[in-house]
């Protein structure tokens, strides 16, 4: 039987366990992925702790993690034409990715690029394509000064990144731990916690344009301080963005932006900074490090074929 990494109830990592679960079946719309690699975001725990994505109902027990994966496709169903049988691909599994097979949406799946490694790709979905929706919703011309928090995570460095190519100057908003990651990325660091909107007055005396928000809480409310609303978005608080005048991240979630950002990776703009790998067996220790916020750049759990 397949393997899965799930959790059985909402609450702490005490609910999560491995099981095995029947591999499923393909409908209309949907691949069936052998999974190769799976992405470890914020998100995942979030999730298990009982946070309803807007628009989404409870999810039902048990509840397999993970949002983003690449892996290979063992067969298509019906509508799924564009794919075939041993086709390498990536994208938001309906089923979960911290397992051996997982179902995907064709409308947020990509085909991998042969020179993109399945490790790399397993990270595009979620974190730099929201990075890359966000980006693009702010707009920030060529010139400007746009300030990222959460900066040394798995968005926020490749919200860096991509300001970065669009000529956009960046203040990086991370922990002293991470300063010389996130200056590696082309940012000048501010050291997060709180005084953090008098260190960013510092360093730009002439103010910030705009704030993309990856952390939510006592640092997005100082962050809305530094801009007008309009200029405020963010995908770490999204009840609380609305609330101070700005906007959430508004998510694409289409093949299209997957093909975009994984050509930027593959065109040298983006890298993806998985910093580590762990194999499926070890996913607890992966969502760990993830939920105690003390991870760099991305973990990535890798699924032997």
């Amino acid at each position: 039987m397949p393997k899965a990494y799930v959790f059985t109830r909402n609450g702490g990592p005490e609910a999560e366990r491995f099981t095995d679960l029947e591999r499923p079946e393909p409908g209309p719309g949907e691949l069936l992925v052998a999974v190769r690699a799976a992405g470890v975001n914020p998100v995942d725990w979030k999730l298990r702790t009982g946070y309803t994505r807007p628009g989404s109902e409870p999810l039902p027990f048990p509840t397999v993690f993970g949002s983003e994966a690449a892996g290979v496709v063992v067969a298509a169903g019906p509508g799924a034409e564009d794919f075939a049988p041993g086709d390498e691909v990536f994208g938001n599994p309906l089923t979960g990715g911290y397992a051996e097979y997982t179902l995907m949406p064709v409308a947020v799946t990509a085909h991998k690029p042969a020179a993109l490694s399945f490790t790399d790709a397993a990270v595009l979905p979620v974190a730099v394509a929201t990075a890359y929706d966000g980006v693009r919703q702010l707009g920030p011309a060529p010139g400007s000064t746009l300030l990222v928090t959460g900066a040394g995570g798995g968005v926020g460095s490749a919200a860096v990144q991509l300001a970065r190519h669009a000529g956009v100057r960046v203040l990086g908003v991370a922990s002293d731990a991470k300063k010389d990651f996130v200056e590696s990325l082309g940012a000048e660091h501010i050291r997060s916690g709180p005084g953090l909107a008098d260190r960013v007055r510092a360093a730009a005396p002439e103010g910030v344009d705009a704030v993309f928000d990856l952390v939510g809480g006592d640092t997005l409310r100082e962050a809305a301080g530094l801009v007008d609303p309009a200029a405020l978005i963010s995908a770490g608080g999204k009840p609380l963005v609305t609330e101070l005048g700005g906007e959430p991240v508004r998510r694409a979630r289409t093949a299209a932006v997957l093909d975009e950002v994984a050509r930027l990776v593959v065109d040298g703009v983006l890298r993806t900074h998985v910093t580590r790998t762990v194999p499926l067996g070890r996913a607890g220790e992966a969502l760990r490090a993830v939920e105690d916020g003390h991870a760099l750049g991305k973990i990535v759990i890798e699924v032997t074929a």
